[in-house]
C-alpha cells in the first residue's frame, strides 16, 4: 500500500515518458508500459530500502538520457540494466553521503560502466563505484575524472 502511494505520486508525467520513448527509439530502445510500471515500482521500493524520500519524478528519465546509446544496453537487456542502474543510484546516493549531486553521481556511473565495468553491472556495484564512495566517507577529494588523465 505504501509504495502504491509514492508511485502515483512521483511516476513520470505523460510528456516524460514520450521524451524518453522518443531518444530510445532513435537508440533502437524501447519500453513497454509494463516495463514502465515495473521500474517505477522498483524506484519506490529502492527509496524504501535505502530509507530515501524524493521529490519529483526520479532519476529514472537522467539514467535513460545518460545510457540510451550505450553500445552495452541493447533492446534484450534494456530494462535489466536500467532496474540495476537505478537501484545501483540510490544505493550510492547513501553510499557517497551526499558529497555528489545527482548529475555527479550518474556521471560517475557512466563513467564506470563505460570503463573498468565494460558494462558489468557486477563489477560497477562490486568495486568502482565502492571505490569513490569510501574515498568521499574517508574525507578524500576523490575525482573519479582525473583517474584517466
Amino acid at each position: 500500500m505504501e509504495i502504491e502511494i509514492f508511485k502515483n505520486w512521483l511516476s513520470l508525467s505523460a510528456e516524460e515518458r514520450n521524451e524518453c520513448t522518443q531518444l530510445m527509439e532513435r537508440f533502437g530502445l524501447s519500453l513497454s508500459q509494463s516495463q514502465i510500471q515495473t521500474l517505477e515500482e522498483r524506484r519506490c521500493q529502492a527509496l524504501k530500502d535505502t530509507g530515501r524520500v524524493e521529490f519529483g519524478g526520479g532519476v529514472l528519465k537522467k539514467l535513460i538520457y545518460a545510457f540510451c546509446d550505450s553500445p552495452y544496453v541493447s533492446q534484450d537487456n534494456c530494462e535489466e540494466t536500467l532496474l540495476e542502474l537505478q537501484d545501483l543510484f540510490y544505493y550510492f546516493k547513501n553510499e557517497s553521503m551526499e558529497k555528489l549531486s545527482d548529475d555527479e553521481l550518474i556521471e560517475a556511473i557512466h563513467h564506470s560502466f563505460h570503463t573498468e565495468a565494460n558494462g558489468s553491472l557486477e563489477y560497477l556495484a562490486g568495486t568502482s563505484l565502492e571505490s569513490l564512495c569510501r574515498g568521499l566517507r574517508c574525507g578524500k577529494q576523490t575525482d573519479w575524472r582525473e583517474e584517466d588523465v
